[in-house]
């Protein structure tokens, strides 16, 4: 049920209803598909995409590179697993390239994220180097595009 799984991933709040309708399938059966693939870690969550920008939270996201040297028998799981359990860190990825793993986080301001990189991910044993990228603007976020930016157009007095 791929079509399943790429209709709640666009929109998890459609109801079994609508999705047995857009589906051609019964209730009944959604809702089974459904609460397999939540027990099965298939659908690991439900989430909202905000539009922090728009409101009067402050904050700052940063892309982090990082570099590592892989334990043996464990390759970068177990330093994944010390990075990730760290409640700034919002994603984090093994990718190929230059870097090793690559982590989105977020922080009240850029000195704040500073002091993580600093203090906390590269003090961690393995890691070698670090690369920090802060995010300007959002363009297109897990699919969302995001609309402009709010501009003051009332001039300066």
């Amino acid at each position: 049920m791929d079509k399943l799984l790429k209709l709640l991933e666009d929109d998890a709040t459609l109801t079994a209803e609508q999705l047995s309708v857009m589906l051609d399938k019964e209730v009944g059966e959604i809702k089974n598909i459904i609460e397999k693939y939540e027990k099965d870690g298939v659908i690991l969550g439900y989430k909202t995409i905000v539009d922090w920008d728009k409101t009067d939270r402050e904050y700052v996201s940063a892309l982090i590179e990082v570099k590592v040297m892989p334990q043996r028998d464990r390759g970068f799981d177990k330093i994944a697993e010390k990075i990730y359990n760290y409640p700034e860190v919002q994603s984090l990825y093994l990718m190929s390239g230059g870097f090793d793993l690559a982590l989105i986080i977020e922080g009240k301001t850029m000195k704040e994220v500073a002091y993580f990189v600093a203090q906390k991910l590269a003090t961690i044993e393995y890691v070698t180097a670090t690369a920090t990228h802060f995010v300007l603007r959002k363009y297109k976020d897990k699919g969302v595009i995001y609309g402009p930016a709010q501009i003051d157009e009332r001039g300066n007095i």
